[in-house]
């Protein structure tokens, strides 16, 4: 237990292994072009919540960083950004549509498990009309790329303001 009194101790703050933005900055300039077409059409709170549960899976702490702000800029609650981690047992803070949307990038996400489950796609199939639908994949696998970068290299979380890019 600490009291008032006690101190707590953080590491010195890591520099990432590898600027890579510097060292590829087409391949940088290409994502940011990539996750702008991939969120045409999806709600952005919902679209903040499949990338906040993708980085979760992939414990990406810089992406976290950025869109839990981006998603509490963009309305979301502070208690549904929370519960995310354990939507399971919160279904009743999250829409049908929300949920299967949440599934579908736990799915996408967590292949190591063998293909989308036809169940979940079914069930995404039923929220999303087609085009949204494709959009939806296309911004969970846009973020899941995003998560590659920002583990391998480990960015540093904890300076993103919403509304900055890269």
């Amino acid at each position: 237990m600490t009291t008032a009194q006690e101190t707590v101790e953080y590491a010195a703050e890591e520099a990432p292994r590898l600027p890579w933005t510097e060292h590829a900055p087409d391949v940088y300039k290409a994502m940011i072009r990539l996750d702008s077409v991939a969120k045409r059409g999806l709600d952005p709170k919902l679209y903040e919540l499949v990338k906040i549960r993708a980085s979760q899976l992939n414990h990406c702490a810089f992406c976290l960083d950025m869109h839990t702000k981006d998603a509490l800029a963009a309305g979301e609650s502070v208690e549904r950004v929370v519960q995310l981690s354990a939507w399971q047992e919160s279904r009743h803070f999250y829409t049908e549509k929300e949920l299967a949307a949440i599934e579908l990038t736990e799915a996408v996400t967590v292949l190591t498990d063998g293909f989308v489950p036809e169940e979940v796609y079914e069930r995404a199939a039923k929220h999303f009309e087609e085009a949204e639908l494709a959009q939806l994949v296309a911004a969970i696998t846009v973020i899941n790329a995003w998560n590659r970068f920002g583990v391998t290299f480990r960015m540093t979380p904890g300076h993103y303001q919403p509304g900055q890019h890269g």
